[in-house]
């Protein structure tokens, strides 16, 4: 039996609905733009915001509003240090926060799970990004930002959203909430090295695999909910069933929960720590070679 969906509100705004409401004193613009070191970008997400961004955005740096306490990348900040950066970007209670990026969604993403972790209900995802708004002929901005005034942000942690190593270990043993390993193929397979060193290749023994990309399609929109129920069913999972989605540092994961809330499943989790922490700690077991559910085989590190 499936879980009934417990809500149908889209977690996306698509560019004519944004257009209509981004002058909207209540609309606060973010600006999520994140490229992957070891992908040579040419350019920082700052940089590629200070050449071109929605009228009004703000950048939010997943980076800097992060944990600076561990060296695992870009992990959920203290509540303190949330409302603190958030109210540096003018950005607080009773806003409706709209967020976008020019790399086909996964960093915005992210936030969208950050902000619902933190409690916020007034969130939504562009579909498309930058791209979707530039190729419908809106408007951008260039330069120097405005700096906004401050705004009070009250965190409501959802703590059910976010999950830590051990919660994981569990929900592996138990295997009552499916693990989903956003990683693509290659890397979930253990045929490739990962891009951050020092990692295992592999998987944890009773994850399946669903790439993020896979949630997109080729523009970079997500796909409608009929089609992303068929994707997730493929990989091996209801959607209207809690799962916690992994991935190599809790980014492209996050594209799995958005997909998930556009089908109307609002409570599935985020592995925080995904496998730059599974990957990188050799008490942990790792599988190879296919979507294994048996028991957990230990792996030697490379």
């Amino acid at each position: 039996m499936t879980d009934t969906p417990p809500s149908r509100r889209s977690p996306l705004l698509n560019v004519a609905e944004l257009a209509e409401i981004i002058d909207a004193p209540d609309v606060r613009l973010l600006d999520a733009t994140w490229f992957a070191s070891w992908t040579a970008p040419a350019e920082t997400g700052a940089e590629a915001f200070l050449r071109q961004r929605l009228p009004g955005a703000r950048f939010f740096d997943i980076d800097d509003i992060a944990d600076d306490s561990t060296e695992l990348p870009h992990m959920v900040p203290s509540a303190a240090k949330w409302a603190s950066r958030l109210k540096s970007l003018g950005v607080g209670d009773g806003h409706r926060i709209i967020v976008y990026d020019a790399n086909r969604g996964f960093a915005s993403a992210r936030v969208w799970w950050m902000m619902r972790y933190f409690g916020v209900q007034e969130v939504a995802v562009l579909d498309g990004g930058l791209r979707a708004w530039l190729t419908a002929g809106q408007p951008v901005e260039t330069g120097p930002v405005r700096i906004p005034s401050p705004r009070h942000l009250t965190p409501r942690l959802q703590s059910h959203l976010h999950k830590d190593k051990a919660q994981v270990n569990l929900a592996l043993t138990l295997g009552r909430v499916k693990v989903i390993d956003a990683r693509p193929a290659a890397r979930f397979r253990g045929e490739v090295d990962e891009p951050r060193p020092g990692l295992a290749r592999g998987h944890m023994p009773g994850a399946v695999n669903l790439s993020a990309d896979q949630v997109l399609d080729v523009e970079g929109f997500y796909l409608p909910a009929e089609r992303l129920q068929q994707v997730f069913a493929q990989a091996g999972h209801d959607v209207y069933r809690p799962f916690i989605a992994s991935c190599g540092s809790g980014v492209s994961a996050a594209l799995l929960l958005v997909a998930a809330a556009i089908c109307g499943q609002t409570s599935a989790a985020l592995y925080d720590g995904s496998w730059s922490e599974w990957g990188g700690d050799p008490t942990c077991p790792v599988a190879t070679s296919g979507q294994s559910n048996g028991p957990a085989n230990r792996q030697d590190r490379p």
